[in-house]
């Protein structure tokens, strides 16, 4: 039996390389992978595997499919990562981080180091901050969690939790922030706690440190820090229903918003800080466009899902006619709501206190980093208490200021105080 024609060159090339391909006649590589990003150093691809897309990147001592066959397209593959089997498209997965058998990971996902998940975790449009775990039969997609201080102490999602983000109406104007981006990137924070066996109901945001009691189904924001949640059931009720109410449309806007500011934040801190420590490895230039790629898709899938929210504003007034500051409120999103999704995919916060918040961390990270080639989360776990609060301060500036301009251009909705 001889190897599949079409990948039998990029094959013998791998194995030339030093990938480790236990039995070659199982594999499918599409012509269009290229060779020189793929590790030879560690690289460990077992029986069944498939691989596709011209971005697709592979690190060092990865290990693709121990568990079952996985199929991988145009996804970037840090050091150390397992992707032990599954689907997994167009997302980046920093070092040694790990997904277990029957994961299904779609396009827009970005975990970072050492974030994991157990068996049969769907995601899709998901950011994992460092050490975040999730357990097995999770579907956890549209979503950004953030906290934990290590592997040992980690933010957690429950098996079998679901993070519910489509609504009756067909919107997934529906992230959810658990945690935040300007102190979650300093990886000093308590971690989260989803109990096993519930579900959020996005989009929502929850603070640090809070534990919530397995079962229970969030359905309101807690964005205090520390506090132990513990949900009710809802009485049994058949009542008339008609589509497009919108009655909680200015905390649905808000929290959209807010997502996006924090993906603002987040790019911010990447093409600032991170970027500094990807150079240390040869993937790392790779690693690091991918990364600001998800990040701009991030932003694009928010955008795109909130303009499609605001086109049915018309049917809601129709089908609920309001009056006063309801109905302004929705013909205000329904008018703004494009112009103010775009500012979002721009580069326009730039102000001068943000670059001088900026300006002051750098200074202070530069005097704290020992060497070019130091990791990343000794450097940001290590950093001096005073130093680690100038970076949130920063990053809260680059949020603040994007909610004061959508505040301006919602006038009737007043989403945020600040």
């Amino acid at each position: 039996m001889e190897l599949n024609p079409r990948s039998r060159d990029i094959i013998q090339n791998l194995i030339q390389k030093g990938v480790d391909i236990p039995n070659p006649l199982t594999l499918d590589i599409g012509k269009e992978v290229d060779v020189s990003r793929i590790s030879g150093n560690g690289v460990k691809i077992f029986p069944g595997c498939r691989i596709y897309g011209e971005k697709t990147l592979i690190a060092r001592d990865v290990r693709i499919g121990y568990e079952g066959p996985v199929t991988i397209e145009n996804c970037q593959i840090g050091p150390g990562v397992e992707l032990k089997g599954g689907f997994f498209k167009e997302s980046v997965f920093l070092e040694k981080s790990s997904m277990g058998l029957g994961a299904h990971v779609r396009e827009g996902c970005l975990l970072e180091e050492q974030a994991r998940g157990a068996h049969c975790v769907a995601l899709k449009q998901t950011i994992l901050f460092p050490f975040v775990t999730i357990g097995s039969l999770v579907n956890f997609c549209d979503c950004l969690m953030a906290g934990g201080r290590g592997p040992r102490n980690h933010s957690e999602v429950g098996s079998s939790y679901i993070h519910f983000n489509f609504t009756p109406d067909g919107d997934k104007a529906t992230p959810s922030l658990i945690g935040d981006v300007p102190r979650g990137v300093m990886v000093n924070q308590p971690p989260i706690f989803l109990g096993g066996q519930g579900g959020m109901v996005g989009p929502l945001r929850l603070g640090y440190g809070n534990v919530v009691a397995a079962g229970t189904i969030l359905r309101n924001d807690s964005v205090e820090d520390n506090k132990f949640i513990v949900g009710k059931s809802y009485k049994g009720l058949v009542t008339d229903y008609t589509p497009y109410q919108y009655t909680s449309l200015s905390r649905v806007v808000r929290n959209n918003m807010f997502y996006l500011a924090n993906l603002v934040a987040l790019e911010q801190w990447y093409k600032y800080v991170r970027k500094l420590f990807f150079t240390r490895d040869a993937t790392g230039t790779m690693l690091y466009e991918g990364a600001m790629e998800k990040l701009y898709m991030a932003k694009k899938e928010r955008t795109a899902r909130l303009k499609a929210m605001a086109e049915k504003m018309p049917a809601s007034l129709k089908n609920h006619p309001a009056r006063g500051q309801a109905a302004a409120r929705k013909k205000e999103f329904q008018q703004k709501a494009s112009g103010v999704c775009d500012m979002f995919l721009s580069d326009l916060i730039d102000t001068a206190q943000v670059k001088e918040l900026r300006e002051n961390f750098l200074s202070q990270l530069e005097a704290h980093m020992p060497s070019s080639n130091a990791d990343y989360l000794v450097v940001i776990q290590t950093l001096p208490d005073s130093a680690s609060m100038a970076g949130t301060r920063w990053l809260q500036q680059v949020v603040d200021e994007l909610c004061r301009r959508v505040d301006s251009t919602f006038p009737s909705m007043r989403l945020f105080k600040i």
